[in-house]
């Protein structure tokens, strides 16, 4: 597994906060939790360290992304109640040393699936994007929310979601399906940070074009990490 470079990197509002210590970052991602740009930049100091220590352990490159994604999945939860006491500007007890725990913890409990039911993608979805995607998505009604799921994880038409739905019990059109996808597709905008939608989307927020980068549950499968 080679060294991933990430074009989120050179982004200017992420490279504005490369001056800040770790210490100011996490202080400003925690008390800023409607901005991502905190957490891109400590993803970017420190990506290259986890994907090194994964590497080193995945069995195969696409296992050693989908386990990259999930570790940075499980940082940006636990970063939300780390107590910045505990860290100090000092080789004993800093950030880094921390990260590196969390990524020890995380390869050390993964129970990865095989490869060929991996459907994540690290090209097409960085780590960052993926945890504000989840987090976007969690604030969907359920129905719209599976629909948004449905249709960018296994890309089938209005038509077809309709149908599945209706054999679940819930008699919806195609024409209503398509309303809530549509709706689905507005809410994912406005409930994502402006600031990722700039970094990762550009000008032109449409996440109806993410090809699967807005369904995280095919990153829930190992529920140990």
């Amino acid at each position: 597994m080679q060294t991933q470079r990430f074009s989120e990197c050179n982004h200017p509002l992420v490279k504005s906060l490369f001056h800040h210590s770790d210490r100011e970052l996490l202080a400003l991602f925690q008390r800023y939790p409607e901005q991502g740009k905190y957490f891109v930049a400590i993803f970017c100091r420190y990506s290259p360290i986890v994907y090194t220590l994964i590497a080193h352990s995945a069995r195969s490159p696409v296992q050693g992304d989908y386990l990259f994604a999930l570790t940075w999945r499980h940082i940006f939860y636990e970063m939300r109640g780390l107590e910045m006491r505990g860290i100090e500007e000092n080789e004993t007890n800093s950030f880094q040393n921390w990260l590196i725990n969390m990524t020890a913890i995380c390869i050390n409990q993964a129970n990865l699936p095989p490869v060929e039911s991996i459907n994540y993608k690290l090209q097409e979805a960085s780590p960052p994007l993926w945890c504000y995607l989840e987090q976007a998505l969690d604030a969907l009604p359920p129905v719209i929310r599976l629909i948004v799921v449905m249709a960018q994880t296994f890309h089938w038409s209005p038509t077809r979601i309709a149908a599945y739905l209706q054999a679940e019990g819930d008699m919806f059109s195609p024409a209503q399906v398509q309303e809530f996808l549509e709706q689905g597709y507005h809410a994912l905008e406005n409930n994502l940070p402006y600031d990722i939608r700039n970094i990762y989307l550009g000008e032109e927020h449409d996440l109806s074009q993410l090809s699967g980068q807005s369904s995280p549950d095919n990153l829930l499968v190992i529920d140990s990490v």
